[in-house]
C-alpha cells in the first residue's frame, strides 16, 4: 500500500513538473524576437531603423534566455555592474527609446519597480516590438525627437542622436551579456544565426 501511494506521488509531482515546464515554454513562445520579423518590403529611415530594433530584439531574447539565478549574480570585477544590474539598465534604454518613439517627454514612462526577472524581460523585449512596430507605420522619423523637460526649460535632440545613443547602447550591453553567461559558465545557444536572423536547427 504504501509503494503504491509512493508511486502515485511521484507521478503527480511528475506530471506538475511538466505542467509548469509547458506552461513556462509556452510563455516564452509568447514573447517576441524568438526569430527575426520579415523585412519591410521598401527602405524608408524609418523601416531601416526598425530593422535595428529587430536584431537588437533578436539578440537580447537569445542573449537573456536560460540566464539562471548564478548568470545574474554574475559580476566581472573591477567594479563593474553584475549583469542583473546591466539588464536593468538594457530595460531602461528600450524605455528611453520607445518614450521618443512616442514624442513624449523623456521620463513620462517609468520603467516599473520591483519586477521578476522574467517581468523585465518580457517589459524589455515587448518595448522593443512596439517600437519596431510604430516605426514601421511612421513615414518620417525626424519628428521622433529626445525631448527633456527641467522646470520650466526644454531642450530636444533629433532621431540621430537616439540611434548613435540609446540604440547602439542598447546593443552594445546585449553584447556585454553574451560575455558575462559564457564567464559564468552558461554560454547562449550556439544555433543563433544573427545574420539570418533565426536559429540554425539542432543537429
Amino acid at each position: 500500500m504504501k509503494k503504491y501511494l509512493l508511486n502515485l506521488l511521484i507521478i503527480g509531482l511528475s506530471i506538475s513538473a511538466n505542467a509548469q515546464t509547458n506552461s513556462t515554454e509556452e510563455g516564452e513562445s509568447k514573447l517576441p524576437y524568438h526569430q527575426i520579423p520579415d523585412a519591410p518590403e521598401t527602405f524608408t529611415a524609418a523601416g531601416v531603423t526598425a530593422r535595428m530594433i529587430d536584431g537588437l530584439g533578436y539578440r537580447y531574447y537569445w542573449a537573456t534566455e536560460g540566464l539562471r539565478s548564478e548568470d545574474l549574480a554574475y559580476n566581472p570585477g573591477n567594479d563593474g555592474k553584475t549583469c542583473s544590474e546591466v539588464l536593468e539598465h538594457i530595460a531602461g534604454l528600450s524605455n528611453f527609446i520607445l518614450t521618443a518613439i512616442h514624442k513624449e517627454v523623456n521620463g513620462t514612462r517609468k520603467v516599473p519597480e520591483n519586477m521578476s526577472w522574467s517581468e523585465q524581460r518580457a517589459f524589455t523585449l515587448n518595448n522593443l516590438k512596439e517600437i519596431s512596430d510604430i516605426l514601421r507605420e511612421t513615414g518620417d522619423v525626424s519628428e521622433c525627437k529626445i525631448i527633456f523637460k527641467r522646470d520650466e526649460e526644454t531642450s530636444e535632440f533629433p532621431f540621430w542622436n537616439l540611434i548613435n545613443g540609446p540604440i547602439e547602447d542598447a546593443i552594445y550591453h546585449t553584447g556585454q551579456i553574451v560575455s558575462y553567461r559564457r564567464s559564468s559558465g552558461n554560454p547562449s545557444d550556439p544555433n543563433v544565426n544573427v545574420f539570418r536572423g533565426k536559429n540554425r536547427e539542432s543537429k
